[in-house]
């Protein structure tokens, strides 16, 4: 895999000021260290994450969710990057091992996977602002002048220097960046209140009863979980926050609104650096459920997706694993391979059965006379004969029998499996009485 050959390649969103142009960019993305937080379990996806964590989650055929975020650092030119891990970070770990070891050490380029190490005392991560804090010492031996801070479990394009630019030109010590919600959604999400000039006046943490939008009553302001800090200034913040015992040592909840009223906070409203040439809407998605992660992939077999994975100009980057092409075998009245409005990945095989609107990641074998409609299976799944799948979500390594059936009668699923409040019914193999098959506890 060759990592893309220019950063910055398509065109920029000229907003005027000092630090917009091309060269410019890249100059500060040279001085910037971007730090993943990819620690987190993600219970909200059941079962999917009980083995993994939620950046290593499988998504849109062939990449993890880990890979956007990566991607995006890497197109923005921000190659000097840690990815802090914590909970069963084994194949999040695996997978950027192998995956992302194209960029050049000996240009100054590298990912830096960090498991949790309790570096500073015996605890383990207590909240977000406590994972980078634990790490200050990995960040002053880079010595950027500015750092990144990103979530590791979102599906999103974004072009991270010219939000890094933004924060620059208005002389800042603090950058977040915000996206329209639905106001009713908004209670998930960190609110923000912006003055016309988008300084951040307010920030609240997942309220119960979240502020909307001046003039849109049913829109509020989100935080996305992507900062931008001066790095002189974040150490300070954190040293002073890891002091306070009545702090939960968490960026939303208390380093953000106390620097809201005390410091330089400013919004960046995402539009300005999305990356999105397919759809009308930029796209960000928190697939942290089983119906996101279900609805986002499914979106994915549309004729003209939301995302635009075929994008050129900003490539999603992953490990190539060396498999064959997909095959589809049989062409007769009775059995006949097909699939339609689908995503069907490498070294998958799909004999004398019918595949719609459903994704297909690596070497998934269907076996004849089944039917698979509006459904993802994950890598490594084996269908058997007249096999029938609806609106499910299948894990790795699922060995599902002759005859098997899922998604057509929730009163059957609800007593073998996971069905969400959308009906959508997710199988593991734990629930099929196969939790140690062939090592799949890894993710």
């Amino acid at each position: 895999m060759n990592p893309p050959d220019v950063p910055n390649r398509f065109e920029y969103r000229q907003h005027g000021g000092s630090s917009r142009g091309a060269g410019n960019m890249n100059h500060l993305m040279r001085d910037t260290y971007a730090l993943i937080l990819a620690g987190g379990r993600g219970a909200r996806l059941q079962q999917l994450t009980e083995w993994r964590a939620k950046p290593s989650v499988p998504f849109a055929g062939k990449f993890s969710i880990i890979d956007f975020p990566l991607s995006n650092c890497v197109n923005s030119g921000a190659r000097r990057i840690g990815v802090l891990t914590q909970y069963k970070s084994q194949s999040l770990i695996r997978h950027i091992e192998r995956g992302w070891g194209f960029l050049e050490a000996d240009l100054g380029e590298y990912i830096d996977v960090v498991p949790a190490q309790q570096r500073v005392d015996e605890r383990w991560y207590s909240g977000t602002a406590n994972a980078v804090f634990q790490n200050l010492d990995i960040l002053r031996e880079a010595a950027p002048r500015y750092v990144l801070i990103l979530a590791g479990d979102h599906v999103y394009k974004m072009d991270y220097s010219v939000m890094l630019a933004e924060h620059v030109d208005r002389g800042c010590d603090v950058t977040v960046a915000c996206i329209e919600v639905p106001l009713a959604e908004a209670g998930s999400f960190g609110v923000m209140g912006v003055d016309a000039a988008d300084r951040v006046v307010s920030f609240v943490e997942k309220p119960v009863h979240p502020a909307a939008l001046p003039g849109d009553p049913g829109r509020a302001l989100a935080s996305m979980g992507i900062y931008v800090f001066n790095a002189e200034f974040l150490f300070e913040q954190l040293a002073r926050d890891a002091q306070l015992d009545s702090s939960s040592h968490d960026f939303g909840h208390d380093l953000l609104p106390q620097l809201v009223r005390e410091r330089r906070v400013w919004a960046h409203r995402f539009a300005n650096s999305c990356v999105n040439r397919v759809g009308e809407r930029p796209y960000w998605r928190d697939v942290g459920t089983v119906d996101a992660f279900w609805a986002a992939n499914i979106d994915l077999t549309r004729e003209i997706p939301e995302l635009n994975l075929y994008d050129d100009q900003w490539p999603i980057l992953s490990r190539q694993r060396q498999l064959p092409p997909a095959k589809f075998v049989f062409d007769e009245a009775t059995r006949r391979g097909m699939a339609l409005d689908s995503l069907v990945s490498s070294g998958c095989v799909v004999s004398g059965a019918t595949v719609r609107r459903s994704v297909l990641f690596s070497k998934v074998r269907v076996d004849v006379g089944s039917q698979i409609e509006d459904s993802v299976v994950l890598p490594n799944v084996v269908v058997g004969r007249n096999v029938r799948l609806a609106r499910t979500v299948v894990d790795k390594h699922c060995r599902l029998p002759d005859g098997f059936c899922a998604g057509v009668n929730r009163a059957d699923d609800e007593a073998r499996f996971h069905v969400t409040e959308r009906g959508v019914t997710l199988i593991t193999p734990d629930m099929l009485g196969q939790g140690w098959h062939e090592g799949n506890r890894v993710g």
